[in-house]
């Protein structure tokens, strides 16, 4: 299991102890082997011709809003899908050992969900047939399941802002208990016969005698007899299962066995709650009390930088202007010296010039 799963399990199945809804199921080491007569599906890859038509009678059944693009567009399988609160099931393409090969994607309707155990106002319910199922009027939103399905399946109603709910497969279980369906719309619409609805033991007993009869056909394994529990829907695969989009790590234990151990300490943890939150709080102060003031002393010393750095540049552009006054100064008294002297200059010549023309006039 991915550390991300195993801590939104445990966060979520922590709260719910908290708060003293925790069944006994979830918090015991007990395992449930899952009803007697519960019903699943068993899907072969190998018959699996990528047509859709699965989505088209999920979509047909459930009255679902029509897809963007027509369910016959198979462009739709160049790229990986993921099922949504508008599509309860996707067929994905994978390229296999000989050739292209496809997946249905759907609800695997665990024997012990993880949407149930870490739901604390028990909207998800596991019935006697095998399904899990969803009641929208007790659910708050907490979005628990999403976090802890190991097969990342509800989805969320993100565009309703008023009544938003969790929306995934059912297994057309509503239909099939009124009588309006006797298996779930995907299975009844497959051309190829890749999905077989019955008795998840006898399932079982099928898958084993499909791969008995052509072992060179089928990988020697049941994808979901065990993993998580166990899973009312069932793979059986010609190709490795990690080739085609399977989590091969997730282990034989469901959410509940996972959860016992540390659940044990819930109690503990909630008593120690306040004083962890306090000490958090106190810290966090400190910190915003050291930071507040490393940031005081820090604009003060830049303002001091820049004060002293204006100062230098005042007292550089005084000494500038004084420097250039006195230049100025200089300029002025020698222009005015030059001046004065042409001045003196230009007397002399005159006064000299009169004095010959005076003695010139006296000598006649």
């Amino acid at each position: 299991m991915k550390r991300r799963q195993f801590l939104g399990l445990l966060g979520a199945a922590g709260i719910t102890a908290t708060l003293g809804t925790a069944t006994k199921a979830q918090a015991s080491t007990h395992t449930f082997n899952g009803y007697p007569e519960a019903k699943g599906v068993l899907f072969d890859e190998t018959r699996c011709i990528g047509c859709r038509k699965c989505e088209a009678g999920c979509n047909k059944v459930n009255k679902l809003p029509a897809p963007a693009k027509p369910f016959t567009d198979l462009t739709v399988l160049d790229h990986e899908r993921r099922t949504d609160e508008k599509t309860y099931t996707v067929v994905n393409k994978y390229r296999g050992k000989n050739g292209t090969v496809f997946r249905k994607v759907q609800c695997n309707h665990c024997q012990e969900p993880a949407c149930a155990s870490v739901c604390f106002v028990h909207a998800f319910t596991k019935n006697p047939d095998g399904s899990v199922t969803y009641d929208p009027s007790v659910c708050v939103g907490c979005r628990y399941c999403m976090v802890a399905c190991p097969f990342y399946i509800p989805a969320y109603e993100y565009s309703d802002p008023l009544t938003p709910r969790v929306m995934k497969c059912t297994m057309c279980h509503d239909q099939i208990q009124s009588g309006e369906q006797n298996m779930p719309g995907c299975v009844a619409a497959c051309p190829k016969e890749a999905l077989t609805y019955g008795r998840r033991a006898d399932l079982i007993e099928i898958a084993r005698e499909r791969i008995r009869r052509n072992p060179d056909r089928y990988v020697h394994h049941i994808y979901g007899e065990k993993e998580m529990g166990g899973t009312n829907w069932m793979y059986i695969s010609g190709d490795p299962f990690k080739d085609i989009g399977f989590n091969e790590e997730l282990g034989e234990k469901s959410v509940p066995d996972i959860a016992a151990g540390p659940l044990s300490v819930v109690p503990m943890v909630a008593a120690l709650w306040p004083a962890l939150l306090g000490g958090i709080w106190a810290i966090s102060k400190r910190k915003e009390k050291v930071s507040e003031d490393e940031q005081k002393a820090a604009v003060k010393a830049a303002r001091a930088e820049v004060r002293a750095q204006d100062e230098a540049k005042l007292a550089k552009a005084m000494e500038n202007a004084e420097r250039d006054k006195d230049q100025a100064i200089e300029r002025e008294v020698k222009r005015a010296l030059d001046e004065a002297a042409e001045a003196a200059k230009k007397e002399a010549e005159a006064a000299a010039k009169k004095d010959a023309n005076d003695d010139g006039g006296e000598g006649a």
